[in-house]
């Protein structure tokens, strides 16, 4: 007979799969928590936008509090790198240790397949030319595609050069990694023999269906409960390729079937999974934290309706520009509109909005958590605007100034 589950118990479980159930480091952070974290999540999803900081450096701070954001970029450069860059959900950072699993995709790429329609498109017209970068690459590396002469993509920004498509190709493909990214975070590419641990290089690849077997695995680890389409969307994995690995997890006792309260899809459970009877977390979330990065599943689990709006007009925007979830307890509570003002030295808070269920409570929680922000950003204080059904409150918090140390 199927395990139920109440909906209650599903959110302590997934919060306590990633992360929140612990109490944050309250001291100096060092390698130790950021393998601890990576190693509960799997990856940190990579995005260009840099509105408050850029959305890889979030998951750490959500779970552990201010840490140097010079932890993160040690770990993802040199020969004793913790972390390399390829496509996972999204452009990830993933554990080195992780890199023969994803050999599978790289192979995958070489034959055009699993990639995007323009890159494989390239990939089969443009062989020669992806050689041609390939072998500058090799000559040259680590090096970034504006090192490259020749000309610059139409269109914008979304106008790829020529050798853009090239890289890329080259990239899907495995054969040319991120050595670093630059201040303005461009990538430097070269080849992973010159980047990658040696140990790591040496690591056997597995057969595919046991890579596929294993990343259901961490995703199973980082979601603690989840339906199919959530352990799929964790690394991107196509039914074809996932569906009979679950079924096979499910019989070695690997995964649980379970029922959980409202969902309409069978759900699985890891059997590892902690049950903790309360949570008590609080925390400001990326919108590309592994927490809530599927919004169906965030709907499922929270009840609360999530979406970005970077690229919705302004004059549609519902909550704003830059939003993050404020999670308090056990609940998503509020959304709160953001911008870290360098030239000022300030947080901006353009808006602030609860959720129904918020308790009273929820702006001194808030208010605590961007203090906390700004301090590990280095900005001098924090700016609200008076717009959104929790920013009076917040003012108030912040003893009735819209400017709070």
């Amino acid at each position: 007979m199927t395990e139920k589950i109440s909906l209650k118990s599903a959110r302590r479980i997934v919060l306590a799969a990633q992360g929140f159930a612990d109490r944050k480091a309250g001291g100096t952070v060092d390698r130790r928590h950021l393998k601890k974290v990576l190693a509960r999540l799997g990856l940190f999803q990579i995005d260009s936008v840099s509105v408050i900081v850029r959305a890889h450096y979030m998951p750490l701070f959500s779970r552990l509090g201010p840490y140097p954001q010079s932890l993160l970029d040690g770990a993802s450069v040199g020969r004793k790198r913790l972390l390399f860059e390829y496509w996972a959900h999204e452009a990830s950072l993933l554990p080195v240790e992780s890199y023969p699993l994803m050999r599978w995709r790289m192979e995958q790429a070489g034959r055009g397949e699993g990639i995007w329609k323009g890159v494989a498109r390239f990939m089969k017209e443009r062989g020669d030319f992806v050689e041609a970068v390939y072998r500058e690459v090799e000559a040259r590396g680590p090096i970034a595609g504006s090192d490259f002469d020749g000309k610059r993509g139409s269109g914008g920004w979304w106008g790829w050069s020529e050798t853009k498509h090239a890289l890329e190709c080259l990239f899907w493909t495995g054969r040319i990694t991120t050595a670093e990214r630059k201040p303005s975070f461009e990538r430097l590419y070269d080849l992973p023999e010159r980047v990658l641990p040696k140990s790591v290089l040496a690591m056997p690849t597995p057969e595919t269906a046991d890579a596929h077997r294993e990343l259901l695995r961490i995703a199973s680890r980082a979601l603690g409960v989840a339906t199919a389409s959530d352990l799929r969307d964790y690394f991107r994995m196509s039914p074809g390729s996932a569906d009979r690995r679950i079924a096979e997890l499910v019989e070695a006792g690997e995964l649980m079937p379970v029922k959980v309260e409202g969902w309409t899809s069978k759900a699985y459970l890891d059997p590892k999974a902690r049950k903790p009877r309360k949570v008590e977390a609080r925390a400001l979330l990326a919108p590309f934290d592994p927490l809530v990065w599927e919004r169906g599943r965030t709907e499922r689990l929270f009840d609360f309706h999530y979406r970005i709006e970077i690229y919705t007009p302004a004059d549609k925007r519902v909550y704003g520009y830059y939003v993050l979830p404020f999670l308090l307890g056990e609940r998503l509570v509020g959304r709160v509109s953001l911008k870290a003002d360098r030239s000022s030295g300030k947080l901006l808070v353009h808006a602030a909005y609860a959720e129904e269920h918020a308790p009273d409570h929820t702006a001194e929680a808030l208010l605590g958590e961007l203090r906390s922000m700004a301090a590990w950003l280095e900005l001098d204080g924090i700016e609200i605007t008076d717009a959104g059904n929790l920013a009076p409150a917040l003012i108030d918090a912040a003893g009735g100034a819209r400017i709070a140390a």
